[in-house]
């Protein structure tokens, strides 16, 4: 792996830094939810997830960002789940995901599940970003924040269609303008402080729970998202690179690995992520490793003021960009429009993982299934039931 890191066709123009800020609206609540839940170690935290930005970047040189594992934050989150059991879930799906790679079952996978499903995965994850963005981000603000969130989105939709004005600077301005002028946020004279990551060992009844408890729910949403989605929005955008599942889920299975044992959170790699980058400007790893240079600085820095900090990003600016890294994921769904069957299950299946309790399982197993079954029928074969 170390020897394909380099600096080759990275670029670090204004695109890139615009397409930096592509994911924050999905990264930015769930970190400091964890934090804030589990009595996170902060600098931890935001050195490790800005590093493996870094690295990502450089080893894969597209924009392939570094997520929290929504499935594994949302439960440690609403159950108050304690650090101990969430680094050893991190441990527990980084080791889980290294055995699906070393015995190949990744590749099968990739093979028998359809692109329809993936499709559909990928529709359905668009559609639960979008809802997050309409529903819980976009009101926090009350009146002032929608029209925060319309002057921002009126800039996006003026500067998208060019590339020598991107789009996310004006935003994250327009942002920090906000929380200076109607919220009066300020930072005090104590903002510097120079912290370093923390050592911990994850202990076996600690990796055995966070199994049961974490690594299990997150599994299925990591291989239809983490690993099917974001192989096949690769495959999408960047069609020369010959990305396999196998070397993202063995980049995904590292990092989880190192992580715990520096208190940092489980990641993941994510279709959303990437699709987030590539709309706001990212082409190359550049903006993934300057993405990345933004949390290491903010985590060996400026740690202890942290949550002065996140309030320069207010909710419905978060929205706006969340709304369009949704938008990007659910108009990939385009390609399958001259197969009516194929577009409706690829429907059918985002509808089911955007809806439902463990909708990503449901809909990767039934969409399979179903898929198979639509298949045997049109061509008159006994079928797999």
């Amino acid at each position: 792996m170390l020897k394909k890191i380099s600096l080759s066709g990275i670029r670090f123009n204004r695109q890139e830094w615009s397409g930096a800020l592509g994911d924050i609206g999905t990264d930015l609540p769930l970190l400091i939810g964890m934090i804030l839940a589990a009595h996170l170690h902060i600098p931890s935290v935001l050195i490790l997830f800005g590093l493996m930005q870094i690295l990502t970047g450089l080893y894969y040189r597209i924009p392939m960002p570094v997520q929290p594992l929504k499935a594994m934050a949302a439960l440690v989150i609403a159950q108050q789940i304690s650090s101990n059991v969430l680094y050893g879930g991190g441990l527990a799906i980084g080791l889980s995901m290294l055995l699906l790679t070393a015995t190949r079952l990744i590749e099968w996978l990739h093979r028998v599940i359809p692109k329809a499903v993936v499709r559909g995965i990928q529709f359905g994850l668009g559609l639960k970003l979008s809802l997050i963005a309409l529903e819980n981000y976009l009101p926090k603000e009350g009146i002032p924040g929608f029209i925060l969130a319309g002057v921002c989105l009126l800039i996006i939709l003026f500067l998208l269609p060019q590339r020598r004005f991107p789009p996310a600077f004006p935003v994250i301005i327009a942002g920090i303008l906000y929380a200076i002028w109607i919220r009066k946020v300020s930072l005090d004279g104590s903002v510097f402080s120079f912290e370093w990551p923390k050592l911990t060992i994850p202990q076996l009844s600690d990796i055995l729970t966070g199994f049961m408890v974490l690594a299990l729910p997150q599994l299925p949403l990591s291989l239809g998202n983490s690993i099917l989605a974001t192989r096949q929005i690769t495959a999408d955008l960047f069609p020369d690179k010959k990305i396999s599942v196998s070397k993202i889920s063995l980049s995904y299975s590292i990092m989880n690995i190192l992580n715990p044992f520096l208190n940092g959170i489980p990641v993941c790699h994510g279709a959303g992520g990437m699709a987030g980058h590539y709309a706001f400007g990212g082409r190359t790893g550049g903006s993934v490793i300057l993405y990345g240079i933004l949390f290491c600085f903010l985590g060996l820095c400026f740690s202890r003021q942290f949550s002065t900090i996140i309030q320069f990003f207010p909710f419905p600016v978060l929205a706006v960009i969340l709304l369009c890294e949704g938008l990007a994921l659910l108009v990939l769904i385009k390609d399958l429009r001259d197969d009516i069957g194929a577009f409706t299950l690829a429907i059918l299946i985002g509808l089911l993982a955007a809806i439902l309790p463990y909708g990503f399982l449901i809909a990767l197993i039934l969409g399979t299934g179903l898929d198979y079954l639509l298949k045997s029928k049109r061509l008159g074969l006994p079928g797999m039931f």
